[in-house]
């Protein structure tokens, strides 16, 4: 039978995992992972991007902003989404977002996984579809929104504790500094550490959350209750 996708309304929010064709690794090393947060910021954008040309302005534009101590403004972006959190696995992407324009989610997903495969495919010397269809699951309640919230930044702890939702954790501390210090998903600038800022938009759940006090609390009692993916992707 053919999956059953939930409509993509303007203005919802929404859940989205992007998995790897047969699980596999498609996050490397440290420059995939770079790749990636800046294909998710540049391909939110209703208009043509080209991502050759935008790496090589960019490369200029730090240049002169080394040089001439200035901070250049980036050009305006027609967002096809709001992205509200992400987190980077090696063989999935996690990511939170509200739709702004019809079909939005799907021309972003589209570009994203084209975008990226075709880099990664001409790294690594591959042919082929890189990813699955994307899943998209529909957040109805402000109490949702903060348990999936939670759930997309908790997924990075099983780099360093592998089946930890199975068996608890082993050292909590150690989980929360791992947290709080990761590059690889949105949860530092939740905490106000400007790992990378300029790709999602905050101020609408740190208001829910009560601040960012409010979300590591929220966090760290989350991760030690150990909620799954079920719990509240079918409340």
């Amino acid at each position: 039978m053919p999956v059953q996708r939930v409509p993509l309304v303007n203005d919802e929010i929404y859940h989205i995992v992007l998995r790897a064709v047969g699980d596999s690794v498609v996050f490397v090393d440290e420059n995939d992972y770079y790749r990636g947060i800046f294909s998710i910021y540049e391909f939110n954008n209703n208009s043509l991007v080209d991502i050759w040309l935008r790496r090589q302005k960019r490369k200029k534009e730090k240049l002169l902003e080394k040089s001439e101590g200035q901070t250049l403004q980036s050009p305006e972006r027609d967002l096809l989404v709001e992205i509200l959190a992400f987190s980077f696995m090696p063989n999935h992407i996690h990511l939170l977002v509200r739709q702004l324009k019809d079909n939005g989610i799907s021309q972003f997903m589209q570009k994203l996984g084209t975008g990226y495969a075709v880099y990664f495919n001409k790294k690594y010397l591959r042919k082929g579809h890189l990813f699955n269809r994307f899943k998209a699951f529909h957040v109805n309640s402000d109490e949702q929104l903060k348990n999936v919230f939670a759930y997309i930044h908790s997924n990075r702890i099983s780099i360093i504790e592998p089946g930890w939702k199975e068996n608890g954790l082993r050292d909590s501390k150690k989980v929360a500094n791992f947290l709080e210090n990761d590059k690889w998903h949105s949860y530092p600038d939740y905490l106000g550490k400007k790992n990378f800022n300029s790709v999602t938009t905050r101020k609408f759940i740190l208001d829910l959350m009560g601040g960012e006090k409010g979300c590591e609390n929220f966090i760290n009692m989350w991760v030690n209750n150990k909620k799954t993916a079920k719990d509240f992707e079918e409340e």
